[in-house]
C-alpha cells in the first residue's frame, strides 16, 4: 500500500492535483482500480500536507448481476461517505438503442452523471482511476484508429460544470492494483458489461501486451514520451521528472485496515 500512495503522492504533487480545502468525489466503480485510488487517497490523507476530504459515489449502470454491497461496507469502514446512484444506462444503451459501439457513448453518460452526482455533493474535484496502461492504450487508440496524437489530461477542468478531473493513478500500472487488492481481499466487483473485452481499447491491451513481452520496458518509454509530446498539460514540473521506483516484490497477504491502523 505505501508504494501505491507514494505514486499517487508524486502523481498528485507532479500536475498540482489537490489544493487545501478540496472536496474531492472518487468515482467508485467497484473496479480494482477505483478501489485502490480510493484506499491510496485514503491513507495519504494522514499524512499530506495539504488538507482534503474525500467521498466516493457509485453509479450503477443497471447491469444485471452487479453487486455493490461490498463497496459500501468498505467506504463505512474507511469512514468515507458513499452514495449509490441507480441509473437506466444499461437498458438504454443495450435495449433501447442497442448500441453496437457502445464504450462512447457509455463513457459520455457516465461522465456527465457523476459530474452532477459530486456537484450535488458539493464535490468541485472528480479523482478518476485511469491508470499508467490506460494512458499508453488511450494514446495508442488515437494515434491506431484515429490517425492523430491525443489523450485524456493528468488533471482536466470542464468550464462547463466548473468541475475538475484528476487521475492520480497515472503513475500506477495495471498490476499494481491488482496484487494490491488480491494481498488486502478488497471487494472489487465483476464487471458483468456485454462489452468488456469486446472492444477496440481490449485489442490495443493484448497488442501493448504482446510488444511489452518482446520489448521489455516499452509502455513506461511510451508513457514518457507522451510527458514530452506538446500534449496539453501533460508535461510534469521538471524538477520531479526522475524514474518511478519499482514495485516491491513478494509481499505477504494483509489486512487493509491493520495497515490503515499503523498494524501491519
Amino acid at each position: 500500500m505505501q508504494y501505491l500512495m507514494g505514486l499517487v503522492r508524486r502523481c498528485i504533487e507532479d500536475y498540482d492535483m489537490i489544493s487545501p480545502g478540496d472536496r474531492i468525489a472518487v468515482g467508485l466503480s467497484g473496479g480494482k482500480d477505483s478501489i485502490s485510488l480510493l484506499c491510496a487517497l485514503t491513507g495519504l490523507r494522514k499524512y499530506y500536507p495539504v488538507p482534503y476530504e474525500l467521498e466516493a459515489i457509485t453509479l450503477d449502470m443497471g447491469v444485471p448481476g452487479m453487486d455493490f454491497s461490498g463497496v459500501r461496507e468498505l467506504c463505512s469502514r474507511l469512514e468515507v461517505p458513499y452514495t449509490l446512484i441507480p441509473t437506466r444506462m444499461y437498458q438504454v444503451i443495450f435495449e433501447e438503442r442497442k448500441e453496437t459501439n457502445p464504450c462512447s457513448l457509455c463513457a459520455k453518460m457516465r461522465r456527465g452523471a457523476l459530474n452532477t452526482a459530486a456537484l450535488a455533493r458539493g464535490c468541485k474535484k472528480v479523482a478518476l482511476a485511469h491508470n499508467h496502461n490506460d494512458a499508453v492504450e488511450t494514446f495508442l487508440l488515437s494515434l491506431l484508429f484515429e490517425g492523430r496524437i491525443s489523450c485524456f489530461q493528468p488533471v482536466t477542468y470542464l468550464d462547463r460544470t466548473g468541475v475538475t478531473q484528476i487521475r492520480p493513478m497515472l503513475y500506477a500500472g495495471e498490476g499494481t492494483a491488482l496484487s494490491l487488492t488480491r494481498r488486502y481481499g478488497l471487494p472489487v466487483v465483476h464487471n458483468a458489461c456485454p462489452a468488456n473485452g469486446d472492444t477496440k481499447r481490449q485489442e490495443v491491451k493484448e497488442l501493448t501486451a504482446r510488444l511489452e513481452k518482446e520489448y521489455p520496458g516499452l509502455k513506461e518509454k511510451i508513457f514518457r514520451a507522451m510527458q514530452r509530446l506538446p500534449l496539453d498539460h501533460w508535461e510534469p514540473k521538471e524538477s520531479r521528472r526522475r524514474p518511478l521506483p519499482e514495485e516491491p516484490e513478494g509481499r505477504r497477504r494483509g489486512d487493509f485496515f491493520r495497515f490503515q491502523d499503523g498494524r501491519s
